[in-house]
């Protein structure tokens, strides 16, 4: 696999995937799924609109659409800035840089935690960590179902609804979400087709085949 390092512009939708470095654990118990998922909205939801998401044990996969400046909220920062909107040492930071910041900001803070919590030492995260652009919305959909159905692959549950750590709930509930849960379910065109779709017995290797992750 590719390592690619397409910026990450205002506007557009991307695929954001990573492990954990040599494939070691990046969530041993409940605790740290949720830790991880308050730091991301912490750092990401103010410059991105957040469409599907799954968190494995080892792994995650991300579906954002990167949001223009001028909808950021002012930023949680690392030593050393005031803010990402303005002043500051770094205040020449193009948005694409800002947002990158923004997700290196989240994987250091969780490793930081991870490590004084277990012990260890050293990066968590594999570097960089990957995107890919979504073009189409044939694509989005497809990655939508591609990340749903992980857990499936791996063998942790038989249907997307029964693994607790993915949007797949979130998408299908009236609760209110952060989620951008009418854009999704816009490319199925409603909720019961969005869950038809992800009730076919899809191989999964064909679902990996409409695009090389």
């Amino acid at each position: 696999m590719s390592v690619q390092k397409t910026p990450l512009q205002t506007g557009k939708y991307y695929h954001i995937y990573n492990r954990g470095i040599n494939r070691c654990d990046l969530f041993r118990e409940d605790d740290n799924y949720e830790y991880f998922l308050g730091l991301y909205d912490k750092y990401i939801s103010p410059v991105a609109n957040t469409l599907a998401w799954v968190l494995m044990k080892n792994h995650f996969h991300l579906l954002v659409q990167i949001l223009p400046p001028s909808c950021w909220d002012e930023l949680p920062h690392p030593e050393g800035f005031k803010n990402f909107r303005g002043e500051g040492v770094n205040s020449d930071m193009s948005p694409e840089k800002r947002v990158n910041q923004q997700f290196s900001n989240l994987f250091n803070a969780y490793t930081k935690a991870f490590n004084e919590r277990y012990s260890r030492t050293g990066s968590l995260f594999e570097h960089p960590f990957k995107r890919k652009e979504i073009t189409t919305d044939e694509y989005l959909k497809r990655t939508i179902i591609y990340i749903h159905q992980n857990p499936v692959k791996h063998g942790f549950c038989d249907h997307p609804s029964g693994y607790p750590w993915s949007s797949y709930l979130s998408c299908i509930s009236l609760k209110p979400t952060k989620l951008s849960r009418d854009r999704v379910i816009a490319c199925f065109g409603n909720t019961n087709e969005f869950m038809l779709y992800h009730n076919q017995q899809m191989e999964y290797q064909q679902i990996v085949e409409w695009f090389e992750i």
